[in-house]
């Protein structure tokens, strides 16, 4: 009987810690790495204030980076190697960077961005590579390198 007890009151505070750990996190100064290889990765993440840092790095296949970010000074990064990738990303806010690098084939980048004195930059080396920028606002400036 003392086993049984003791064995349920550890099944529940297991389920109930490890429900703990599932909740999301909200916080200033978040800075978030995602390392992923293979292939058809999927990450899709979003942040929203002051001084947010986003790293994205995938190499594969088919892998595919969604990422969207709201407020004053924030950073993305993502990096893609392998064939047939993609990124989709939006900051909207002031004083914004992203910076977008795809190497091998195929691969896919998108880029929008609201506010003033926001910065995007993609690079993509390889064949068949799509780039589009999008940017409302003021002050902004964009760069595109394919090769």
């Amino acid at each position: 009987m003392f086993l049984f007890r003791s064995l349920k009151i550890a099944t529940a505070a297991l389920v109930a810690g490890s429900t703990l750990m599932a909740m999301p996190a909200l916080a200033q100064g978040n800075r978030i790495n995602i390392e992923q290889w293979g292939h058809a990765n999927t990450i899709g993440g979003g942040q929203s204030g002051r001084g947010q840092r986003l790293t994205v790095i995938q190499d594969g296949t088919g892998n595919l980076s969604i990422n969207t970010q709201d407020g004053r000074r924030n950073r993305a990064a993502v990096g893609q190697t392998g064939r047939n990738n993609a990124v989709d990303t939006h900051q909207c806010g002031s004083a914004n960077r992203v910076g977008v690098a795809q190497l091998g084939r195929n691969h896919n980048a998108e880029v929008g961005q609201c506010g003033n004195r926001n910065v995007a930059a993609v690079v993509q080396v390889g064949r068949g590579g799509n780039a589009s920028v999008s940017q409302n606002g003021s002050h902004n400036v964009v760069a595109i390198v394919q090769e």
